[in-house]
């Protein structure tokens, strides 16, 4: 059989290992006029249906670790309302000396008052930190289209010639990205490439071909394991998702109160003056606010029902929360649960508390807004 690769996900198709990526049936190879999708794509684009794949964190940087070897242009995708969550630690080893360009993606998700050069200059500080010095930067909404032709004007003034990588880590919208650029460029009403709200959707290389024999190409996602999307099953996960503007929830506390996020994060306010916290989360998340002395019980008492998601199976397998301590700094800040949302705190030196997962990250950071 000639080498032919799933349209959805760029993966090599095979017929022969149904629990292996790339599978499907060889009566599907035998229509004429068919876009060819792998079982797992098939059922992701008509059932929403998410089925594991047999690859690990090391097989995806494999498949990128070639980009550092070829002059090319770099695409970084990062999503805009989890920053500190989709940046990769590990960029700078995997484009070598390439020029990097940063996407900002989702900026229909942040407040629309947000003066868009504050969110790139709050981008430039963050990602200085990490030692990426980026040629240029673009907001788009992928979803919506909004800024893709920005985007491709940004591209073609900084790639000379050359193939064009899009990179990122799971979840930040590449695959969006691209079907948004197929469509600038065609008559093509849907979506090609598979996406989902599931991490780990892109498997192989997907290649858009270029004017000049060149190409962009959309490489799978680096799985950043301390994100909460890879330990939610479906519904939860699409219910911790922005779907819209994301509108901020203030709440007035004095110390030693507590807020719970559903049931998969609490804050406590353990010991300053009366303050303000300013909360960004999905629209559909609620919260609940308690005593601290009453939030053990609570959390007993109601988690998998007035606080959830989780589930009680989806907190067995989380493995219970921990709960970290930190002081703010003189700064306003940010206090990110990786992948879930963030609090805004504009106290100095007081002391707080979040739980968490153990696995799912939890980080401060200067204040985007």
């Amino acid at each position: 059989m000639e080498e032919l690769k799933c349209i959805g996900c760029g993966v090599l198709i095979q017929t022969e290992h149904k629990d292996k990526p790339g599978f499907t049936p060889k009566s599907s190879l035998e229509k004429k006029d068919n876009d060819i999708f792998c079982k797992r794509c098939f059922r992701l684009k008509h059932y929403n249906d998410v089925q594991d794949v047999g690859l690990s964190n090391d097989d995806f940087l494999k498949i990128l670790n070639e980009v550092s070897k070829e002059d090319a242009l770099i695409v970084k995708v990062i999503d805009l309302a989890d920053l500190t969550g989709s940046i990769l630690t590990g960029i700078n080893r995997l484009i070598g000396d390439n020029d990097l360009l940063i996407v900002g993606n989702k900026r229909d998700l942040l407040p629309k008052p947000i003066n868009d050069n504050k969110i790139i200059n709050w981008m430039k500080q963050s990602l200085k930190e990490y030692g990426m010095k980026p040629v240029d930067y673009v907001l788009v909404s992928a979803n919506k289209g909004i800024g893709v032709e920005e985007l491709l004007n940004t591209i073609e003034t900084h790639r000379r010639n050359r193939n064009v990588y899009v990179v990122g880590s799971t979840n930040v919208g590449k695959s969006t990205l691209i079907n948004a650029i197929i469509k600038r460029f065609t008559e093509e009403e849907k979506d090609y490439i598979t996406t989902s709200y599931f991490p780990g959707t892109t498997l192989g290389i997907i290649e858009i071909p270029l004017t000049d024999e060149h190409n962009i190409i959309d490489t799978p996602g680096i799985i950043n394991k301390h994100q909460y999307a890879h330990y939610l099953d479906q519904k939860s996960l699409t219910h911790i998702t922005p779907k819209n503007e994301i509108k901020p929830k203030v709440y007035q506390l004095n110390n030693e109160q507590t807020l719970f996020f559903d049931g998969l994060a609490r804050f406590d306010f353990e010991d300053g003056p009366r303050s303000s916290f300013v909360c960004y989360f999905a629209n559909q998340v609620n919260i609940h606010r308690t005593k601290l002395e009453k939030a053990d019980q609570l959390f007993e008492n109601h988690l998998g029902k007035m606080l959830t998601p989780p589930t009680t199976e989806e907190y067995k397998r989380l493995g219970g929360y921990r709960r970290q301590h930190f002081k703010t700094p003189s700064y306003k800040c940010d206090l990110v649960i990786s992948g879930y949302g963030w609090i805004t705190i504009d106290q100095p030196n007081i002391k707080i508390a979040i739980h968490a997962p153990k696995n799912v990250g939890v980080f401060i950071r200067r204040s985007l807004i």
